[in-house]
């Protein structure tokens, strides 16, 4: 059975990448034009890091803009994100069809995140998943711990307060997250009010982008991870290996507050 790890480019999928990398065949990560610019140099760290190549796929649409424009619809409640389903899955999709068959796929959902992996276990029954930082029990702070310690920078995202490494402008943001990028991305905000106003769909219900109130939302600090007996056990040299076989499966017990369902 073919083992793929669907790496996002973001810590705790480059983790549990790391974590079973002795075990995938392929390690696949889809681009969009609008990841931030030091996403590249991350892939490539982790790259050397994985000692295994990252392939590099791309929707023919590239953008976030170009998708919604496409299909000319930004996000619905039930449908999700456009862009999503454009830049990502249609990508995925092709993959797996011309691999026929049933899969095993790598993700990076930590153990706080228990009813996502449900979701998508239901949503792809043919394929076998795979949860690594579930299985450890880990939280997203373990796995920034374990590549601080790892010596691989994260990607510039986070180090800017953001917690995750998702398109700047990412349309499922709440107001909060918008506020911040009206301040961090101004091009960015300006763009996607332009973009909602041209195609006539609105991120938020019965209010267009542009009269978002700035003190509007919230949005919460940075991930910070905690130096501690993790980055001892945990810390791994840049360069191949056969994963952290040996790593502890107890890591939640130092987060009881973030709701760590593992068993």
């Amino acid at each position: 059975m073919l083992t793929v790890s669907y790496f996002s480019a973001g810590v705790s999928s480059a983790v549990a990448t790391k974590l079973m990398i002795g075990e995938i065949d392929r390690v696949m990560y889809t681009h969009i034009d609008d990841q931030h610019p030091d996403t590249m140099r991350f892939v490539k760290d982790c790259e050397a890091w994985f000692g295994k190549p990252v392939e590099i796929w791309q929707s023919p649409l590239k953008s976030v803009d170009a998708a919604c424009r496409y299909s000319g619809f930004i996000k619905t409640r039930r449908g999700g994100a456009n862009c999503t389903r454009w830049l990502k899955q249609r990508v995925r999709k092709n993959f797996e069809a011309e691999h026929a068959g049933a899969m095993r796929i790598v993700w990076g959902m930590d153990c706080t995140e228990s009813e996502r992996c449900e979701r998508l276990q239901r949503s792809m029954p043919n394929h076998e998943h795979v949860f690594p930082l579930v299985d450890r029990r880990m939280t997203k702070e373990h796995a920034h711990e374990v590549l601080r310690a790892s010596g691989i920078r994260r990607p510039a995202m986070y180090e800017l307060g953001y917690h995750n490494n998702n398109c700047i402008g990412c349309i499922k943001g709440g107001m909060g997250y918008w506020n911040k990028i009206r301040v961090d991305f101004p091009e960015v905000f300006k763009a996607r009010s332009a973009l909602e106003r041209l195609i006539g769909f609105s991120l938020f219900q019965g209010m267009w982008l542009d009269e978002l109130d700035p003190e509007r939302g919230r949005h919460e600090g940075p991930i910070c991870d905690d130096c501690g007996i993790m980055c001892e056990l945990m810390a791994l040299p840049p360069s191949g290996g056969d994963g952290m076989a040996n790593a502890p499966r107890q890591g939640c017990e130092a987060y009881p507050e973030r709701g760590c369902s593992a068993s």
